[in-house]
C-alpha cells in the first residue's frame, strides 16, 4: 500500500509531464472518468461539499482501519480535482490523513491555475475529507 507522500509525489511527477496547462487541465478530465463513483443513495444534502461553486458529494467509509472515499461532481473540472484527492486520501488511515501535508496542490499549480471560487471549493474539499478522517480517527480510540 503507497502512502499518502508517495502518491502525492506520483501526482507531481504525472503533472510534470505535460507542458501547459492545457494539457494538465485534459488530463484532470481524464482522471474525473475514473472516479470512484458515489452511489446515488448518498448522493444527498448531507454529503455536499459547502463552499464549492459546483455540486460535489462524498461519502466515507471505515473499512478495516482505512477510509474508502467516493464521490461525484456534476462539473467535469471538479470532478477531476476531487479525484485527485480521493486518489491521494482514500485507502489510507485516518491518522495519515489528519497529519497529510497538501503542498503538492501548490507543486503542481493547481490552485494558482483554478478561478478564486474553484480554489475555494478545493480547499472546502481537502477540509471536508479531513473532517472525515478526524470523525473515524476518534472511532478507533
Amino acid at each position: 500500500m503507497q502512502t499518502i507522500k508517495e502518491i502525492q509525489d506520483e501526482i507531481i511527477d504525472e503533472f510534470s509531464m505535460f507542458d501547459d496547462w492545457e494539457e494538465r487541465y485534459q488530463y484532470m478530465i481524464d482522471l474525473g472518468k475514473s472516479l470512484p463513483l458515489i452511489e446515488s443513495k448518498f448522493k444527498t444534502e448531507d454529503n455536499i461539499i459547502k463552499g464549492c461553486q459546483s455540486k460535489v458529494w462524498v461519502h466515507a467509509e471505515m473499512d478495516e482501519d482505512k477510509i474508502a472515499f467516493t464521490a461525484d461532481s456534476d462539473a467535469i473540472i471538479t470532478k477531476g480535482i476531487i479525484a485527485i484527492l480521493i486518489r491521494v486520501f482514500s485507502n489510507q488511515h485516518p491518522k495519515d490523513i489528519i497529519e497529510a501535508k497538501t503542498d503538492f496542490i501548490d507543486q503542481i499549480g493547481l490552485k494558482e491555475h483554478l478561478s478564486i471560487t474553484r480554489a475555494n471549493g478545493l480547499v472546502s474539499m481537502i477540509k471536508q475529507l479531513k473532517m472525515y478522517a478526524i470523525a473515524y480517527q476518534t472511532q478507533l480510540k
